[in-house]
């Protein structure tokens, strides 16, 4: 069965700016987006699952309008618990992503792998609307990459997985951040 990681829209605030903030204009024009790119992949069973962060939820809406569904707020799909104050998150964030998930303590080890447990208890097809680095952490996982950062989701995108039974298959990268070398 398919599975689907979708990185939420763009958000109308940073991380230094607000804890959860909901989409921006661009956000909700991504939202749209990939609801009609998965109307085409999703089934009858498929489950809308989202992060309960407001910027999640709200990526997730015109999908559950489409198929005039309700969308089940699951915590084990939320942004990466940070050690910081939220004044302080982006500083912390931008040294997290340059590790290696074996420098990472048990708190963040357990985040990481309840998101990859959930996601293969699923028995039905799941839409998923998450964040950059849970979607890091899984895929991560199933190449056996150290680093906490392997991948750059764009906003909007859509990561495919399969689950066989016992384990995740990676199908198809969605779509990736543009990087500008300076």
């Amino acid at each position: 069965m398919d599975l689907f990681l979708i990185r939420h829209g763009e958000a109308s605030a940073t991380w230094g700016e607000s804890s959860d903030p909901g989409l921006s204009r661009l956000g909700q024009q991504q939202s749209e987006e990939a609801a009609e790119a998965l109307q085409q992949h999703v089934c009858s069973d498929t489950l809308l699952l989202s992060s309960p962060l407001q910027r999640a939820r709200e990526t997730a809406i015109p999908l559950a309008r489409m198929l005039r569904r309700d969308v089940a707020i699951e915590d084990v799909f939320r942004e990466i618990p940070s050690p910081v104050p939220v004044a302080q998150r982006q500083i912390w964030l931008r040294q997290f992503m340059h590790q290696q998930w074996g420098e990472q303590g048990d708190e963040l080890l357990a985040w990481r792998t309840a998101a990859l447990h959930r996601l293969l208890s699923l028995t039905q097809p799941a839409a998923v609307f998450t964040h950059f680095l849970v979607i890091n952490a899984v895929v991560g996982q199933l190449l056996d990459r150290p680093d906490t950062v392997c991948i750059w989701p764009a906003n909007g995108s859509i990561t495919r997985l399969r689950h066989n039974g016992s384990h995740l298959e990676l199908l198809a990268l969605g779509a990736q951040m543009e990087t500008t070398v300076n």
